[in-house]
């Protein structure tokens, strides 16, 4: 890769969009789901596998579930995105709200 094409690859991710929105993890083989929101919500089960698969995840239930089971057994939905023009000041209480609507809808955990 040239200087310049790094260059413009690294100026076009940091104007890439983010998208915000609520996902679910959920284990077929128990059939438990968890629930969280993201305001990087195309990126979020990157870091999210990732901390499963080193052990270090912080939510204790998602991570004893996945010690349990086979990766295999997990999959990542993504329930709601928010509009790309959503205001920031209202985001992190849509984002709470539309995730408690889908943690009831789904008999899920909260990831937060």
């Amino acid at each position: 890769m040239t200087p310049q094409e790094r260059k413009a690859a690294v100026a076009a991710y940091k104007e890439r969009k983010t998208v915000a929105g609520v996902f679910a993890v959920i284990c077929t083989a128990t059939g438990e789901a968890w629930v969280g929101k993201s305001r990087h919500l195309d990126t979020e089960q990157n870091g999210l596998w990732f901390a499963l698969r080193q052990g270090s995840s912080p939510f204790r239930t998602l991570q004893a579930a996945w010690n349990a089971n086979p990766e295999a057994d997990f999959r990542f939905e993504q329930l709601d995105r928010l509009p790309e023009d959503a205001s920031p000041l209202l985001r992190d209480m849509e984002l709470k709200e539309r995730a408690g609507r889908w943690m009831a809808r789904l008999g899920a955990r909260a990831l937060q």
